[in-house]
């Protein structure tokens, strides 16, 4: 869960409590990240390679409502676009994101140090609760470091390691976690929803339909 940069399928964030109801029943996730459920099945299962772009996976157990999930991903000479796909057997709630892992902190051949310098510029970030889960009340961005779900970006985010490299991240997703709470690392997380959105305002996939989206990383 604390390296890499791995899929959130079919929920991002937490799930408070691993707890929610959906079609008048209640439903129970494993407590992975205690006391909470957290960034789905898609980065503990094995997924099937189909061809040289493109990966699938059967979401089972422990996700209650079946339905699949598929990544491609278009490599070009600037960049890196994963595109990501939940097909649902059943109508059932389901969101998307993903979760990278940035160093901070990378050397140059002359062995010098860049650090890395994060721009990203929210309009609004969800308020937590005591236990760490968003109310669903938007406030105004607090300076970090943060471990928050934002929104209404100004501009997509940027992070930069001075005269080594310059990476700059888009999605389709409207909703980014940012966690720079760490020393050696930040993460910055295109998400479809904010975290527990399973027990406010789900999207619901009904039975046949899709989820889609995407996320690009573009370097320079």
């Amino acid at each position: 869960m604390q390296w890499g940069s791995y899929p959130m399928v079919p929920w991002a964030g937490r799930v408070r409590d691993g707890r929610f109801r959906f079609g008048g029943q209640t439903h129970r996730l494993p407590l992975n990240l205690p006391p909470h459920s957290a960034h789905g099945v898609g980065f503990t299962s094995a997924w099937t390679v189909v061809d040289d772009r493109t990966i699938e996976l059967d979401l089972g157990p422990p996700w209650p409502f079946g339905g699949r999930a598929t990544q491609r991903f278009d490599l070009d000479r600037d960049g890196l676009t994963i595109t990501m796909t939940v097909e649902a057997d059943v109508d059932m709630p389901a969101m998307i994101g993903w979760h990278p892992w940035f160093t901070r902190r990378l050397v140059r051949r002359d062995g010098a140090t860049a650090e890395a310098e994060l721009a990203f510029g929210p309009g609004r970030m969800y308020e937590l609760d005591e236990v760490a889960i968003p109310t669903g009340t938007l406030v105004d961005p607090p300076p970090g470091p943060w471990d928050n779900c934002f929104t209404d970006l100004v501009a997509d985010p940027v992070i930069d390691w001075p005269g080594l490299l310059g990476l700059r991240l888009s999605s389709s997703c409207d909703h980014w976690v940012v966690y720079t709470e760490p020393v050696d690392a930040l993460c910055v997380e295109p998400q479809s929803a904010a975290p527990d959105d399973f027990n406010r305002s789900p999207t619901v996939v009904p039975a046949g339909g899709q989820l889609e989206a995407w996320f690009r990383l573009d370097w320079g």
